[in-house]
């Protein structure tokens, strides 16, 4: 007697027909979704708020005293007034002009200038007006200071120039971004046109990221009223959002259409899709989310927000890619049939033909190909040991910008360190406030500081310290160092620059632990998917050599001013999120290549042969979802945020090599000199490790 047995699908298979049985129920869902949170987001409106707590820290210290004793609360602007005629010639025009300032919506006060203060340049021709709002730094939209530009302008004439300051301003300066997006998803939209010879068949990933990004982006507005949230989380929302987004559902729409090509029909292609390569997106996914994860260990309230936000993107794309676009697939499924089978049909070599050459090229030169990919991706990697962390501020904009213009006044009429003065602050009695100022009255590197003032309740006394040198420079640095050494503990040094000292340190302090937690744990991941120590080793120094690399070329750009860009500091958070995000996602290519080389290997047992056939399904996927990537997170080059800038470079950098370098070469170099032994698993470890499913 024969007993016949029935394997149950998997989970994702189960899913797979799911969605396709009741593909108007789950399209409806994803609608009814979309629409209902972004019109709850538009209703309720946002509440994004910037944190800048650094636990630990003189600046969180200092930011506490002043909460505590009724320190100065609400945005602060300053006014650039300059005459080369003196600064109040034209008495009755800076009268108007204050006034215009004072009768401004969400003005709380104007300070006028004092030369007292310091307020007024020595030569008398430049004085600056601080305008206090009535609410916090981030609190108030950009449209509030909308007004102020317009007060400048009407105060400026042929003798009189205003000018505006403050970083309120300019983010008003630099006007709104909106055509990055369009010109990277138009770019994607080009890339998978020829990919796939049909503008159906192309438009479904980027619909399906499209959907993904939108409701996403209304969760994240409606949460920043209930956790502190960045005003600059939802521009990196958009950046991930639709890289990841149109490259997972790319990934899951090409084993699609390759099953389709060997004669499956359209539900068992969709089905095997879903539980094959929707398995790489799921488990890639994952990889991104924990390395995310990963950057709570910094403890800086500053990104845990943007974290969130961006985990949440990667998130809700993985669950498009296996629900929405298989109810898509179902809807179109008889038209893309047809498209997919012309193009192939128009197409007259193999597929694979040219990355199965390709391999066995690499393969007959292994050393030379690994040599020279590893030599060209070292010495890119250089400049990151001269990495200088910082903010960019005023003196990165346009020249043209009327924060640039107060910026270089500022510099040139009060020095540079005006630009960025250091607060001094004492609690209790006065005479230790007074010691403090005659100490740092004839500090090396102080250009001048003003007598301590005392708090509305007497308390706590500030003096402002202008450096010698400018708020990027290096001296000014180790004078933040120096004065907090020597003044002791009694006595705290903050404000702007020492802010971002801290913050540095702070970053730097736990970067070890951070990139070993999100290194070990993905290496952990990939040997207990494909029971290999060589595979795990393998991909994480390859994915910390080619994020190297990407971050060595954004240093040459962002910090040395390549291509006519302003040179300036890398923004202080940036290369630990996007280590985070393009570790995450190197991970994605990583398994999807591997999993196709395992899958041959366990068919034939030749290791040679795996490479190759595993490049050949997987090369041309890899490399157009590589392209995808680079020209949406390279469209960003266009936005006007500096941060947007080399947030997206580094990221369209760090895909190009991993794509194109790491993948097409250096694997399968690596993979032909192991050959057998990059399959091995000692069995002691292999009885240790969770069976997790194979990806593929």
């Amino acid at each position: 007697m024969t007993i016949q047995t029935t394997t149950r699908p998997s989970p994702l298979r189960r899913l797979a027909s799911f969605s396709q049985r009741h593909h108007w129920t789950a399209m409806l869902l994803w609608v009814v979704v979309l629409v209902g949170v972004t019109a709850a987001a538009q209703g309720i409106g946002d509440d994004y708020r910037n944190s800048f707590d650094i636990p630990g820290t003189q600046s969180q210290e200092m930011a506490e005293l002043q909460a505590k004793h009724g320190g100065s609360a609400g945005d602060e602007l300053r006014a650039v007034i300059h005459d080369e005629r003196g600064w109040d010639t034209d008495q009755q025009a800076v009268d108007d002009l204050l006034a215009d300032l004072a009768d401004a919506p969400h003005v709380a006060h104007v300070e006028a200038a004092d030369p007292q203060l310091g307020s007024v340049s020595e030569d008398g021709t430049t004085a600056l007006v601080t305008v206090v709002m009535d609410a916090n730094p981030g609190e108030l939209p950009t449209s509030a200071y909308e007004p102020f530009l317009e007060i400048a302008d009407d105060a400026t004439t042929g003798d009189l120039q205003v000018e505006m300051a403050g970083d309120s301003m300019r983010e008003v300066s630099a006007g709104e971004g909106g055509s990055s997006e369009g010109i990277g998803m138009l770019a994607a939209l080009v890339i998978m046109l020829f990919m796939f010879g049909s503008f159906l068949a192309a438009s479904l990933p980027l619909i399906t990221a499209i959907f993904a990004v939108g409701t996403t982006f209304g969760v994240v507005t409606l949460l920043s009223h209930l956790t502190t949230i960045p005003d600059y989380t939802a521009p990196m929302l958009m950046i991930v959002g639709l890289g990841v987004g149109i490259d997972y559902a790319l990934l899951v729409f090409s084993r699609y259409r390759s099953e389709l090509l060997h004669g499956a029909t359209r539900e068992d292609a969709t089905a095997t899709a879903i539980d094959t390569a929707g398995r790489s997106v799921l488990f890639a996914g994952v990889s991104v989310i924990l390395a995310l994860c990963g950057l709570y260990v910094l403890q800086l309230t500053s990104i845990q927000g943007v974290v969130l936000g961006v985990a949440l993107t990667v998130l809700m794309t993985m669950i498009a890619a296996v629900t929405l676009l298989p109810s898509l697939l179902t809807l179109f499924g008889k038209r893309l049939e047809k498209s997919v089978r012309r193009h192939a049909a128009r197409s007259r070599r193999e597929p694979g033909q040219r990355w199965r050459a390709w391999a066995g090229g690499v393969q007959r030169h292994p050393w030379a190909a690994l040599v020279v990919s590893l030599v060209a991706l070292g010495a890119l990697a250089t400049p990151v040991l001269g990495l200088q962390l910082g903010f960019a501020d005023a003196g990165n904009d346009d020249p043209s910008s009327t924060t640039r213009k107060a910026y270089d006044l500022v510099s040139e009429k009060f020095g540079p360190g005006a630009n960025g003065p250091l607060v001094i602050m004492t609690e209790g009695s006065q005479g230790l406030a007074a010691a403090a100022y005659e100490k740092v009255q004839g500090y090396d590197g102080v250009a001048a500081v003003t007598p301590p003032q005392p708090s509305a309740d007497g308390e706590v006394f500030t003096s402002i310290a202008f450096p010698e040198t400018g708020p990027q420079d290096a001296e000014t640095t180790e004078l933040v160092e120096d004065l907090r050494n020597d003044l002791g503990g009694d006595v705290l040094v903050g404000g702007s620059t020492a802010a971002l000292i801290d913050y540095s340190d702070a970053v730097g302090e736990k970067l070890p632990l951070f990139i070993g937690l999100v290194v070990g744990l993905s290496a952990l991941l990939l040997m207990c998917v494909f029971r290999s120590v060589a595979v795990a080793i393998k991909a994480a120094v390859l994915n910390l050599i080619s994020i190297g690399a990407s971050m060595g070329a954004m240093t040459y750009v962002f910090q040395e001013g390549l291509l006519g860009v302003e040179p300036g500091p890398i923004e202080a958070f940036l290369p630990v999120m996007t280590f985070a995000i393009v570790f995450g996602l190197s991970m994605d290519y990583e398994v999807f290549l591997i999993s196709r080389m395992r899958e041959e290997w366990l068919r034939s047992g030749d290791a040679q042969q795996a490479v190759r056939e595993g490049l050949a399904h997987t090369g041309g996927v890899i490399t157009a979802a590589g392209a995808i990537m680079v020209v949406v997170f390279g469209a960003f080059w266009f936005s006007p945020d500096r941060m947007l800038q080399e947030m997206g470079f580094v990221m369209a950098v760090a895909v190009l090599l991993d794509a194109v370098v790491v993948r097409c070469l250096v694997v399968p170099a690596v993979m032909r000199i192991l050959g057998a032994g990059a399959w091995w698993l000692p069995r002691w470890l292999d009885r240790v490790l969770p069976r997790l499913q194979n990806v593929e």
